[in-house]
């Protein structure tokens, strides 16, 4: 499966803006690739301000992910603020390249920025199969989390989608490193540049990391858009080979 990173900046507050920028960024991508993962609330940034920019699901930048994937026949990725029910999730969506979709709502909503006085926390696991790949979907705060994400499906691939502030890029690079050797299975985690509307400063360090915790995309603070190929074949190999996934402890979140 060969996967689309795409590191940049945000216009903070400005879906309209943003849909124009990945939109060039998605264009830009001339070889033909199976994913392409955005950051995390990619419409908007990192705001606790959902009434001013929360969609629906029927909204504008859905439908405009719904027509990339099917335009370019490609899946896409990334979270943005949703509406639904009069309440507003940190929602990451996962469009196919027909145009379906499935979502994953933050479980873990990050308390230090309040995230969890604006927004509703999900409660479910989510693991999309996509290219007979199985794949976990979680959601920057997620990253600190390990036992919520603990390889207990045999999933093959873990995606974080982030706003990872640059004070706290150090556990961005431990973790993220941390979670695909301890799964077994490749991680990929994409987190923006620049600075947010409230002063905070991101750096990047956009990554792909294979189940041994080799970069097959190496942390970089520059606006980018990081390709690599990943091999199902070489995971699963490995993995019947250590077999540490063997090992693991048995339990239930409860």
């Amino acid at each position: 499966m060969k996967v689309s990173c795409i590191q940049g900046s945000l216009f903070w507050e400005d879906a309209s803006a943003n849909r124009n920028y990945f939109e060039e960024k998605i264009n830009s991508i001339q070889e033909e690739v199976d994913l392409i993962v955005l950051p995390e609330m990619f419409t908007s940034g990192f705001t606790m301000n959902p009434s001013v920019v929360a969609e629906e699901m029927s909204g504008e930048t859905v439908l405009w992910l719904k027509n990339m994937a099917i335009r370019k026949n490609v899946a896409i990725t990334g979270s943005m603020v949703i509406s639904e029910n009069n309440l507003f999730f940190n929602r990451m969506l996962f469009v196919f390249p027909n145009g379906e979709i499935r979502y994953y709502d933050k479980k873990h909503l990050f308390t230090l920025a309040g995230e969890d006085k604006s927004y509703t926390s999900g409660n479910e696991k989510v693991i999309i199969s996509y290219l007979n790949w199985n794949i976990c979907l979680q959601i920057c705060y997620d990253l600190r989390f390990p036992v919520f994400v603990r390889n207990t499906e045999d999933y093959d691939a873990i995606i974080y989608v982030a706003n990872w502030p640059k004070p706290r890029i150090a556990a961005w690079d431990a973790l993220l490193k941390a979670r695909a050797i301890e799964n077994m299975c490749y991680v990929i985690g994409v987190n923006r540049i620049g600075e947010d509307g409230n002063g905070h400063p991101y750096v990047g360090h956009t990554q792909i990391i294979d189940e041994l915790g080799n970069y097959l995309v190496a942390p970089d603070e520059n606006e980018s858009v990081f390709t690599a190929t990943l091999s199902h074949q070489k995971m699963i190999e490995t993995r019947n080979k250590l077999g540490f996934l063997n090992d693991r402890d048995v339990f239930q979140l409860r």
